[in-house]
């Protein structure tokens, strides 16, 4: 075995030893735990973990472990985290099975601290992301040591989704992630690689692409099957797509009028407007206690996505502007209630939003309603 060194030199300057397979292995980080450093040629080297500890059968033996290439952004204090984690991991799957490996793993470990902690809400809208962006995601089997800022960037510009909710999927997965490293199941060096990736610039911006009653009507119609009633429903509500395929048939009240909405923001039970109540009899009718009021054309619940792309070839059917998506119609409803006179209160609490968000992104909607009615008020 070759005399311990001081590893850290190489970080700097890697001509300092001689190209061998055999790492060099630095003084004990504690007793029979070690960081090595393997020269591959006289420019490069990459760090490894060398842990002594007993097998199944009790008998003492060496387990080795690849760290990574040493470079500028993993030299020796990073590696040194790194095999500290595998160390802990090691030593974890002896006595139990450490199962938050993974970047699903570590989502879903998330999840579970948040509904542990009662909050409830932040835990289903986390879940939800995770479920449509992360588990069948190819990044959702990705090794957490092995993670890296590019793979994170690769995954958030693929998501497809408009910059602010890319912005609020990027905002859950780094808690998830964080987590995982302050629970020792992720290197410590991750936070170098979450701090890389940023969130869109001006994704809070107001949004701009409005369907007037006309046009809504021209989507409509170009539009067929169970696509066309989701679409519908979203007209005629302004809901979440997501709090209308997981409505069911007893979330609806012909008598009183009304339906009961589950989101990001909690349950809520508001009154609905005719064409809804016409709308919510007619899928009713066909479905029994339990069912889904709205599932795609072969029974099934409608996935996150699965109505992307019956949207947009509705949209182009019906020769509307790009970017045409279900949320364009929520905002559609938004504005045309607050151009109607609705209050800002009650358009909060109709589609599940915060008045502080109604104000942020259709302030000057209001304040031009307000203009219009004090206009006709007599003051002198």
């Amino acid at each position: 075995m070759s005399k311990p060194i001081h590893l850290a030199n190489f970080r700097n300057d890697p001509q300092k030893c001689a190209v061998r397979t055999e790492p060099y292995w630095g003084a004990p980080i504690v007793r029979g735990r070690f960081l090595g450093f393997r020269k591959i040629s006289s420019v490069a080297g990459s760090w490894v973990a060398r842990m002594r500890s007993e097998n199944k059968a009790g008998k003492l033996v060496q387990r080795y472990h690849a760290l990574g290439n040493c470079t500028d952004r993993f030299g020796y204090n990073e590696a040194k985290a790194d095999a500290e984690v595998w160390f802990a991991a090691v030593e974890a799957g002896e006595g139990s099975n450490t199962s938050v490996t993974t970047v699903a793993a570590a989502c879903r470990a998330y999840v579970t601290e948040l509904r542990n902690g009662h909050r409830q809400m932040t835990a289903h809208d986390a879940e939800k992301r995770f479920e449509r962006c992360v588990y069948e995601n190819g990044l959702g089997g990705k090794s957490l040591a092995k993670l890296r800022a590019a793979d994170l960037k690769a995954w958030r510009d693929g998501l497809e989704l408009g910059k602010a909710s890319s912005n609020r999927t990027l905002t859950a997965l780094k808690a998830a992630l964080n987590l995982a490293r302050r629970n020792k199941h992720a290197p410590a060096s991750l936070a170098v690689e979450l701090a890389a990736v940023t969130p869109y610039k001006n994704a809070g911006k107001r949004r701009d692409l409005y369907l007037d009653i006309k046009q809504r009507r021209a989507l409509l119609k170009a539009a067929s099957g169970a696509a066309r009633d989701l679409i519908e429903a979203v007209i005629v509500t302004g809901c979440r797509a997501g709090e209308l395929t997981s409505m069911t048939y007893e979330a609806f009240d012909a008598r009183t009028k009304a339906a009961s909405f589950a989101g990001k923001t909690g349950s809520r039970t508001v009154p609905l407007s005719p064409s809804a109540v016409a709308l919510f009899k007619r899928l009713a009718k066909d479905r029994a206690p339990g069912d889904l009021l709205l599932v795609r054309d072969d029974g099934q619940r409608w996935n996150h996505s699965d109505w992307d792309e019956l949207v947009r070839d509705a949209a182009k059917a019906a020769k509307l502007p790009p970017g045409v998506c279900l949320y364009t119609l929520r905002h559609s409803w938004i504005t045309t209630a607050l151009q109607g006179g609705l209050a800002t209160l009650d358009v909060a609490r109709l589609v599940g939003t915060s008045v502080i968000m109604i104000e942020k992104h259709y302030g000057h909607l209001v304040a031009s309603a307000a203009r219009r009615r004090l206009a006709k008020v007599a003051m002198l």
